[in-house]
This record gives structure tokens, C-alpha cells and sequence, in this order.
């Protein structure tokens, strides 16, 4: 299948997720116009934009929680446009949400317990045909989601019922989840919204380190001093579509961007 590519190849890293043409129409509303545009491989890469500007369904679109009206996406070179969401995760594509809303009555580590992948023990008759092998995969997502919740800095808190977590802590849990799930790449949405200052350090600390570990991430984030620091390039969206893209220094005093944030608020 030969896809129309339109994408700018600055920079170094083959790409890993690939929206071609994308397009999101809800009735009337188009939310996502023929968007273009790669993620290439081990890069953070920031999506922004003012009110309105299709940033969350573009979001929801390579999750797969929304279906595309039109264009093609791609992950690690497979068409994936059509697939749902748990398929996608099957395949190395997390997400993490702007609200986390963990199991509240359930404990940080079976809530990370909860999202691995491909466990013998989710079907019913090996339990009783396998004891042995849902026995030990058991042990090992038991021993993985302790190592996880460490890495979050939440390990100490391993037993407590999720309930007792802040906003900031819960967006820790959040990614130790998803990371459960051994994605090769991790959308992650307003990871700084609603987290304390010293909370936020740690987060932006932990992506650095996963991300160090291979994995990519596309990250909208209005907090800009937080895309800064984490992003090599950034894009802008306005409008449903894609605005331009670039270094953040260049991206914010670029013309056009400001022009789209003037009379709004921001919500990058």
C-alpha cells in the first residue's frame, strides 16, 4: 500500500508514528483536517495549541478511541486506522488521560497489576488447566508493577487503596500503568495539569528516564515552560489543522502561533 507522504524529515530518528491526511468530521464540524505528520522514534515530541484546535481528538484518533472520517495511520509501518484501542496497546501504543481515574478501591499495585497484556489467567479455563502458568505469569506482573511503582516513586505505597493519592500522584500511577502494558510509544495528556511544583519535577524527571529507556512520546501539555524542557520539536494546531512545527524557541515566537492565540485562552 503506497501512502502519500508530505512530512518534513529534519532532524534524526526514523519514524514510529505516522498520521497522514487525518481527518475527524463530526456532523458539520470538521475537528481534524487532513493533518500531517510523524513521531519519529525516541523523541518527546509536543502538540499545542489555542481552544478548539483538535488536539484532543487528534489524541483520541491514534489512540483509537475515536475512528478517522479519512487518512491513514501508521505504527512502526502498519496501517492501524481501523484497529481499536486495545489492539493498539497490544501493538506498543499507550495513552495515559488529562484525568486519571484509577480503581479507587483497589491498591496501586493491583490497579498497575490490572493493565498487563496477554495473561494466560484472563482466560477462564486455564485456571484450571494451567494453575502452574497463571501462577507464575502472576508472580511476574507482581514483581513488574512493584519495579514500576518504584520507578514513579510510589513503591512505598505499593498496598494503599488508590483513594489516598493527590492529583500529582495519580498521574504517577497513571504512567506506571501504562508502562505496564510495554508500549514503544506513550501519548500523554496534561501530565502537569493539576500537580504541584514539586510533584511536577518528579514527572518531568520520569519521563526523561523512560524516555531514556526507548520509549517515545507525543505529549500535549499547556504548561509551556514543561514542553521546553522536555521537547526537541513541537507542533502547533489551530483550527483542526496543522499550523506548523519546530524547535519550542522557534514555535512560540513564530507569527503565525501567535496569531492564533490571540483573543483565548490558552490550552495548549
Amino acid at each position: 500500500m503506497e501512502i502519500k507522504r508530505s512530512i518534513d524529515r529534519k532532524g534524526s530518528g526514523d519514524p514510529i508514528l505516522t498520521a497522514v491526511d487525518v481527518r475527524k468530521a463530526f456532523g458539520g464540524l470538521v475537528a481534524v483536517n487532513d493533518v500531517t505528520f510523524e513521531i519519529r522514534r525516541g523523541e518527546i515530541l509536543g502538540l499545542i495549541g489555542p481552544n478548539g484546535a483538535g488536539k484532543t481528538t487528534m489524541f483520541d484518533l491514534l489512540a483509537g478511541s475515536v475512528v478517522p472520517s479519512g487518512g491513514t495511520i501508521l505504527l512502526d509501518g502498519a496501517v492501524i486506522s481501523g484497529e481499536p484501542a486495545h489492539k493498539r496497546i497490544a501493538r506498543g501504543l499507550g495513552r495515559t488521560f488529562q484525568i486519571p481515574r484509577p480503581l479507587a478501591n483497589l491498591s496501586l499495585i493491583e490497579n498497575v497489576k490490572l493493565a498487563a497484556q496477554g495473561q494466560a489467567g484472563e482466560h477462564l479455563l486455564a485456571n484450571f488447566t494451567m494453575p502452574w502458568r497463571v501462577a507464575a505469569e502472576e508472580r511476574a506482573a507482581e514483581e513488574k508493577a512493584l519495579e514500576l511503582l518504584d520507578l514513579v516513586r510510589l513503591s512505598r505505597l505499593a498496598d494503599a487503596p488508590a483513594r489516598v493519592l493527590s492529583g500529582g500522584q495519580r498521574k504517577l500511577l497513571e504512567l506506571a500503568r501504562v508502562l505496564m502494558a510495554d508500549p514503544k510509544v506513550i501519548l500523554l495528556d496534561e501530565p502537569a495539569a493539576g500537580v504541584n511544583a514539586s510533584l511536577l519535577e518528579v514527572i518531568i524527571d520520569r519521563i526523561r528516564e523512560i524516555n531514556g529507556r526507548g520509549v517515545t512520546f507525543l505529549l500535549i501539555e499547556h504548561n509551556v515552560d514543561m514542553v521546553t524542557r522536555l521537547c526537541s520539536r513541537v507542533l502547533v494546531m489551530a483550527s483542526g489543522r496543522l499550523l506548523c512545527e519546530g524547535a519550542p524557541n522557534e514555535v512560540v515566537r513564530d507569527p503565525r502561533v501567535i496569531e492564533a492565540y490571540l483573543g483565548g485562552a490558552v490550552d495548549a
